[in-house]
């Protein structure tokens, strides 16, 4: 009895070791998903359409085909290994034929050799990479009312997010205040229900919501008390993209009691189908994402919008477009679904992109007209330019300028940096109330372990006037926003004007010997940031926007393809935002978030997709992204050429002339892509034998060596690939608006 619990005991034990070294891995296997599927396997009928159709899921054909390759692969693991020693976290039936598995390394290395198994990858992390900007590209007067107005634009079309999840009480994602959203039969989606409320996610404007998280619970990652195991944004990524794709019109955006103008999407009246593959702690792994892009597809959705990638190039594969990730977007481009991907936040350094498919559309962000500006008025008649977006301070009056380092309580000394302002309790409010706090802006802001947010909220509970954060130095790559506040403030991101300030205070401030201040003798004024300044010299490139050259590998060589695609505006962005949200400390507990980033990006992008499928629903996601690509601008507003943010040899911003790898084909204009007169199309066959023409003009290994790159994109997503450069040169260079050979001349 006792030997028979030991060896219970053991058993138990030694499960948990083996699972405690086990990993996430991305399996493909031999046998084709249903996209692609022709027929000829036990009898099982044919499941795949012509290229760009939409396959009917509900029918017995696909749903028998689909419970056959889910019995295969737990076959497979079955006769493998013992049955407590893995957990299969997915099945991928429809865009590839695989599964994510939680195994050992020795595990994998057993999988990598059985026979049917085409590649075993281990899984790997990804990351989260309005008011205005629909008046800035001209929706409400030249796009709208040609779909019937805002209230019409993008009708039943769905548009799918894999991001943070959505939070479905925001008025941007409303339904009661428009007229009644009918039933979309061609979107097969299901609505999860709130385990709090009981309440489904979904209201008619939503109309899928799901969550996938296997991967991050296998990785021990996922904390649901934070994570949320439902679609429920816990972070704010996720409803603040979906509100500049699909967001309701004429949205009030409000904040400390002032308006800073009417929000919308670019697709007011588009539906909105949540995938929640992203977690505000750690990002998501790519077996949840492939798993929500794979069900987005199957559910029917038009557009997907993908404000995630990669931390780096994929190292496992040899070339960055033929990991599962990237093969299952080409499947989904096959399926007839228009994918829009953000370029990344690496900028303005070259090869940052990461995002690498040449069959989707990946997009840079650009600045549009409107900045915010703010400035500080010094006793001396100096004036400090900053960003701040405050009211000014009171009547014509002076304040008194008093620095946090000067006004410690004394027993506070020694257990905290005061200079930051995150700390109320360690100031003296005695000295503080009336007058303007001077903070320094450390390191900790970079980080976010502070934030202007609460600058603002010490000051205020002192009685300040207002307050200055100074910059006194800067690390490559930081990037300044305004934020919001309700009291006078400002961000003097300048060094040289900081510095002007500290030696104003410093000189005005006299002090005994031990250098206690006697007296503080420095004035000043916050002038009004509120109120935007619009600029001709728009748009141009973002500062932190990922630059091309595409890479083919992890080694950086050039790909020869041309990315980004398109620009789109990514910077100071006014969208919906989850009171629960972290993603951006200056917005914790607010219901909309001013942010950067070609996450912002890429929804606008997908919206304007869904505009140009509204008008034209039979068109494929090639044509559609042929019609935003080929009538994009390269000029600004006042007709010069793109210029682009770029570092100085002092690491100061500074503008340059913008080039194809900065802005891609250029500037979106969605007026013209509605009518271009002219579109490249292209099916899945065509684009891959337009990958294999380049193999005679550049020297790249897939391109050269088709056999290799045949088997490898046979091996993920189950279709023949043929050599047909000699056969097919009518089809030469159909991506011709994508393609351009670094070698030689364009192609």
């Amino acid at each position: 009895m006792i030997a028979a619990e030991f060896l219970c005991i053991f058993i138990v034990l030694f499960t948990i070791f083996i699972l405690g070294r086990a990993e996430v891995y991305i399996v493909t296997v031999e046998g084709e998903p249903i996209i692609s599927y022709r027929g000829g396997d036990n009898g099982f009928e044919a499941t795949a359409v012509e290229s760009d159709e939409k396959i009917d899921t509900t029918s017995e054909l696909v749903t028998s085909y689909a419970r056959h390759l889910e019995k295969k692969h737990d076959m497979l693991l079955g006769l493998l290994f013992e049955r407590d020693t893995y957990k299969k976290l997915y099945s991928y039936k429809h865009l590839i034929n695989g599964f994510a598995v939680h195994i050992t390394p020795d595990q994998a290395e057993i999988l990598q050799r059985a026979p049917g198994v085409k590649s075993v990858e281990r899984d790997w992390k990804v990351r989260r990479l309005t008011t205005h900007t629909p008046e800035f590209l001209g929706l409400p007067t030249g796009v709208w009312p040609t779909g019937g107005g805002f209230d019409r634009a993008g009708e039943d079309i769905v548009i799918g997010f894999v991001d943070s999840g959505i939070y479905p009480h925001h008025p941007s994602f409303g339904s009661h205040h428009t007229d009644p959203y009918g039933p979309v039969p061609k979107y097969r989606g299901k609505c999860e229900v709130d385990p709090d409320t009981k309440r489904s996610f979904c209201n008619g404007k939503i109309i899928g919501a799901q969550h996938f998280a296997e991967a991050a619970i296998a990785a021990r990652a996922f904390n649901p008390a934070v994570d949320f195991a439902s679609p429920l944004d816990g972070d704010g990524h996720g409803s603040h993209t979906a509100a500049i794709a699909a967001g309701n019109n004429g949205i009030p955006v409000r904040m400390h009691g002032h308006e800073f103008g009417r929000a919308s999407g670019m697709a007011p009246r588009a539906r909105i189908a949540v995938y929640k593959a992203l977690y505000r702690l750690f990002g998501g792994f790519v077996a949840d994402v492939v798993a929500a892009i794979d069900q987005a597809v199957h559910d029917g959705v038009d557009i997907l919008s993908l404000s995630v990638g990669p931390n780096s190039p994929p190292a496992t594969t040899k070339t960055t477009f033929l990991n599962p990730f990237d093969v299952t977007l080409l499947a989904a481009v096959k399926a007839g679904v228009f994918v829009a991907q953000a370029a990344g936040n690496g900028g303005p350094f070259p090869k940052t992109l990461v995002s690498y498919s040449p069959w989707i559309t990946t997009v840079a962000a650009a600045i549009d007209d409107r900045r915010y500006k703010n400035h500080l008025n010094l006793g001396n008649g100096k004036i400090l330019a900053g960003i701040g977006l405050s009211p000014a301070t009171h009547g014509n009056r002076t304040f008194t300028l008093v620095a946090a380092n000067d006004v410690l309580l004394d027993s506070s000394v020694m257990k905290y940096s005061a200079s930051d302002c995150q700390r109320p309790e360690v100031l003296n409010k005695n000295l503080v109330e009336g007058n303007i706090l001077l903070c320094g802006y450390s390191f900790n802001f970079v980080t976010g372990t502070a934030s202007i947010k609460k600058v603002s909220e010490t000051a205020k509970s002192l009685g300040a006037a207002g307050f200055v954060l100074a910059v006194e130095n800067v690390s490559p790559g930081t990037k300044f926003d305004p934020v919001p506040v309700g009291i006078p403030g400002i961000l003097i991101t300048d060094v040289t004007k900081s510095m002007d300030l500290v030696d104003y205070y410093n000189t005005s401030t006299t002090r005994d010997w031990t250098g206690r201040v006697k007296s503080f003798k420095g004035t000043g004024t916050i002038g009004d940031g509120l109120m935007p300044i619009l600029h001709k010299s728009a748009p141009q490139v973002a500062l932190f926007s990922a630059r091309g050259p595409n890479i083919k590998d992890f080694s950086f060589q050039d790909a020869d393809l041309l990315k980004p695609d398109i620009l789109a505006p990514g910077s100071l962005i006014w969208a919906a935002w989850s009171p629960n949200g972290t993603d951006e400390a200056n917005f914790v507990g607010e219901g909309f978030a001013l942010i950067s980033g070609t996450s912002m990006a890429a929804p606008h992008i997908a919206g304007i997709a869904a505009l140009v499928k509204q008008k034209h629903p039979y068109w494929s996601p090639a044509a559609i992204k042929s019609a935003l690509m080929t009538t994009t601008t390269k000029l600004d507003r006042a007709s010069r050429p793109l210029q682009a943010q770029q570092y100085s040899e002092t690491e100061a911003m500074k503008l340059v002339t913008a080039t194809p790898f900065d802005y891609g084909s250029g500037h979106v204009n969605p007026r013209a892509a509605l009518d271009p007169g002219l579109i490249f199309d292209a099916g899945l066959i065509r684009l891959l034998i337009n990958l294999f023409d380049l193999s005679c003009l550049a020297p790249i290994y897939f391109l050269t060596s088709p056999n290799l790159f045949s088997d490898r994109l046979r091996g993920l997503l189950g279709i023949l690939v043929h050599d047909s450069r000699h056969r097919h040169s009518r089809d030469k260079k159909l991506h011709k608006p994508t393609l351009q050979l670094l070698n030689g001349p364009p192609v």
